[in-house]
């Protein structure tokens, strides 16, 4: 994948993002930077499976119709809740460098991530999400109370053709780190 594909409903820097600003725009491993900060993080298995992609996804998978491999985790300490994490998939993409990805478990994405130097990361994109938005719905969904808005970030990982596109969703309590 030598361009990256457009996705113009996330915007390439936070407005008004506040606290979590250094989260949203930080391209290091999201998951070493809450240990950095929290000590352990447990990742919770929410959901993995096929499924359509979000109609804001559609953009990298062909069409909302297309059935995707899909990965919801959340990135906990403790019994907090940090982060919500999506990640998509075409389901052919399942060979080659992301073989690994449906046989996580609770292990984290981002150690395969940056473990491996074939994997490029495109720029993230950022994006403060509606209550009507699916991942908003789906991380809110989590929390025992709903904020109006959540922040999340997004990025493309390629591997030669093959790309996946990782979402990740902060909640409330990361403000506490």
């Amino acid at each position: 994948m030598k361009s990256i594909p457009r996705d113009i409903s996330w915007c390439a820097a936070p407005v008004a993002a506040g606290a979590l600003r250094r989260w949203l725009t930080d391209r290091s491993s999201l998951t070493a930077r809450l240990q950095q900060h929290a000590g352990p993080i447990r990742v919770k298995v929410l959901f993995q499976g096929l499924r359509r992609v979000n109609a804001d996804e559609a953009f990298l998978f062909a069409s909302p119709a297309r059935r995707v491999l899909i990965r919801e985790v959340l990135l906990m300490k403790g019994a907090t809740p940090l982060v919500f994490a999506h990640t998509v998939l075409a389901a052919d993409g399942l060979r080659g460098a992301w073989r690994r990805i449906a046989g996580l478990g609770t292990r984290p994405l981002g150690a395969a991530l940056f473990a491996d130097p074939r994997i490029a990361r495109f720029p993230l994109r950022q994006k403060k999400l509606p209550r009507r938005h699916p991942l908003y719905r789906r991380a809110a969904a989590q929390l025992k109370s709903s904020p109006p808005s959540l922040w999340a970030r997004r990025s493309i990982f390629a591997a030669g053709k093959s790309p996946i596109l990782v979402s990740e969703v902060f909640l409330p309590a990361i403000l506490k780190l």
